[in-house]
């Protein structure tokens, strides 16, 4: 087997480093590739992929058709002394920005889950606007509200991780979502499985499609943040095991343009591409188009739950997998407080299912009325007004 790809230096945690779609002069080939070589990426952690991976097969806990409210082996956490009975509740949100769709489609979520209880007077929101700086800021004036509880989505790792820190040591019930901090001084820490298992499904669909040999690109979005650079080192860790060709690793910074180009430069390079892995799925409808472009045979290829890739997926028949991480994640915060201030338990870490869509499945998600970066799971469809707040 070969393998071939671009190598990719990481310059710093949650930084663009000087990325470049140009392709390789030449192409280093050599002996079939093992999970214990230099291929492997640092950010590759045995333990939690296993986990992660065990957790795409486990049963949820909780009601029937509310995934938002399941959980996965939860460890579950007494609650008595943040109880607060009686309701007129101020709860306060430390967002760490509302700067992409997906963002956008979870926090519309949020207010509207807000809006479906009564016993929540008042929300109090700060928007980081994407800087840990102002993050920090907003964490230590929430604490000067008289906030019932605090939910943090945090814009980073562990910038935000002292400033939620000494939110907990306040007193008031923290909440952390979307994204960790090293600490667990939280109530409860909120997410899907997580990086690993989203890379895990779009691999493995890869891998059973694309017959051995078959030439793989993979698109990336930017090096450096935590759970994209887990997408890949659990993709790799699978192509590195199979009989896939790997042709390319390239960075399109999220760019419909560019991620055209670059696959356009790799089916005239290579010839045909059979297979097309990419961290995440906002660009795939351009990745598509590149092949239509070009008069070539659609390979099978990895998106996302955005309505414009389903509705290609469902309309041209592609083979194509939605490995998903949901914004439905946005509810749980909300019904997490709650539960917390009426003294009830809730998981240390509250996993949530992280479903995928495949071709079986995938005309059940597609909502023609929805703008195009609408995100399918949502959980939002029987929510009061809907689709209003979220057109």
């Amino acid at each position: 087997m070969t393998k071939r790809w671009a190598l990719v230096v990481v310059a710093g945690a949650f930084a663009l480093a000087g990325c470049s779609s140009d392709l390789p002069n030449d192409k280093p080939t050599g002996g079939k590739s093992s999970s214990s070589d230099a291929s492997r990426s640092k950010f590759f952690d045995q333990t939690e992929y296993d986990r992660q991976r065990a957790f795409r097969d486990a049963k949820p806990e909780g009601p029937d058709g509310r995934p938002w409210e399941q959980m996965l082996q939860p460890e579950l956490v007494d609650t008595a002394k943040f109880a607060k009975p009686g309701g007129n509740y101020n709860l306060c949100f430390s967002n760490a920005s509302v700067d992409n769709p997906w963002r956008q489609v979870g926090y519309k979520t949020m207010q509207q889950e807000v809006k479906l209880h009564p016993e929540i007077t008042k929300f109090t929101v700060l928007d980081a606007e994407a800087k840990d700086d102002k993050q920090i800021s907003d964490i230590q004036s929430l604490s000067a509200k008289n906030c019932a509880a605090i939910i943090i989505s945090p814009n980073t790792t562990a910038t935000l991780t002292p400033a939620v820190e000494q939110a907990c040591a306040t007193g008031v019930p923290v909440i952390v979502f979307d994204r960790g901090v090293n600490t667990r001084c939280q109530v409860t820490f909120i997410h899907p499985i997580g990086g690993f298992a989203f890379g895990v499904d779009g691999a493995e669909f890869l891998k059973e499609k694309v017959k051995p040999g078959g030439k793989v690109l993979a698109l990336r979005i930017l090096p450096g943040v935590d759970v994209l650079e887990q997408r890949w080192a659990a993709a790799n860790e699978i192509f590195a095991d199979s009989e896939l060709d790997v042709v390319g690793v390239e960075f399109t910074d999220g760019d419909a343009a560019k991620t055209k180009s670059i696959v356009a430069d790799y089916i005239q390079r290579e010839g045909k591409l059979d297979g097309v892995w990419m961290d995440a799925g906002a660009t795939a409808v351009a990745a598509v188009e590149a092949f239509q472009d070009a008069g070539a045979d659609m390979p099978a290829i990895v998106g996302e739950d955005q309505q414009d890739f389903l509705r290609l997926w469902a309309d041209e028949g592609l083979t194509a997998v939605a490995p998903t991480y949901p914004t439905y994640q946005w509810r749980t915060p909300i019904i997490a407080a709650l539960k917390i201030l009426k003294g009830e338990q809730v998981p240390k870490e509250w996993v949530l299912p992280q479903p995928r869509i495949t071709g079986d499945d995938v005309k059940e998600y597609v909502k023609q009325d929805m703008p195009p970066l609408h995100y399918a799971m949502c959980g939002c469809e029987e929510m009061p007004g809907y689709p209003g707040p979220w057109k």
